[in-house]
């Protein structure tokens, strides 16, 4: 039996964690695949912790793990801490919020399972799945990030800033990883390109985006600060 450890970064999810529980938890697995689910509560100021617990407690045998920042440390900070608990054969990262169909997981195992993949990126701007319509520059900018990106890496991936990232445990956990906030994209891609032989497949994915009123939190301060991460990781820092 392998596997599948689902990493949850949680910042003032509170009206959206217990629905993202139950839709990771309802996920139909491939039957060889069991799941470990680590959510890492970022020092939300809102209830997101107690509902965390009280959802441990009324779903005994969820495999739910609970990690908390005593304070606020950012998304990438986050999910570190949920790659460094993590103890599955594979690794995905899940956020909090309801962007993202938790059923699509096997779409995005299958490469590895398969014996084709080692990292299986999704990504919102291929296939045929459903796409809520929002935010023309944001599509413009990931766009442009993602080609940015690929420059470096000599990838041609479409989306380099898709949640979905599905790695083998141990190559993502091989890797020495430095942003807090919303940098993780860009250096994590940058690195896991520079592991020798890796195999990085890309599959499409749905993508229910959500707006700042629903709570969306990334802004235009992150795009700029993704730039610097594409040259800081694939030129200065290496």
């Amino acid at each position: 039996m392998q596997t599948l450890s689902i990493i949850i970064p949680a910042y003032n999810e509170s009206r959206t964690i217990e629905k993202i529980l139950d839709k990771v938890l309802a996920v139909n697995l491939p039957e060889q695949i069991a799941s470990e689910i680590i959510v890492v509560n970022d020092c939300s100021s809102d209830d997101t912790a107690e509902k965390v617990r009280a959802y441990q407690s009324n779903h005994p045998d969820s495999n739910v793990k609970f990690f908390e920042h005593d304070k606020n440390k950012g998304k990438g900070a986050a999910l570190y801490t949920g790659i460094k608990s993590a103890t599955g054969d594979f690794l995905i990262v899940q956020d909090a919020d309801l962007e993202y169909d938790p059923n699509e997981f096997n779409a995005l195992l299958q490469p590895i399972l398969d014996g084709f993949a080692d990292v299986v990126y999704g990504s919102r701007f291929i296939g045929g799945k459903p796409h809520r319509i929002l935010f023309y520059w944001h599509s413009i900018g990931n766009r442009w990030l993602t080609g940015l990106s690929n420059m470096f890496t000599n990838l041609n991936l479409t989306d380099m800033e898709t949640c979905y990232k599905l790695f083998r445990t141990d190559m993502i956990q091989s890797l020495t990883l430095k942003e807090n906030r919303f940098g993780f994209e860009p250096e994590v891609t940058a690195k896991i390109s520079r592991i020798p032989n890796v195999r990085i497949y890309e599959v499409g994915i749905s993508y229910y985006g959500r707006t700042y009123e629903e709570g969306k939190k990334i802004s235009w301060r992150d795009g700029f600060w993704a730039i610097w991460c594409i040259l800081k990781y694939n030129l200065w820092s290496k």
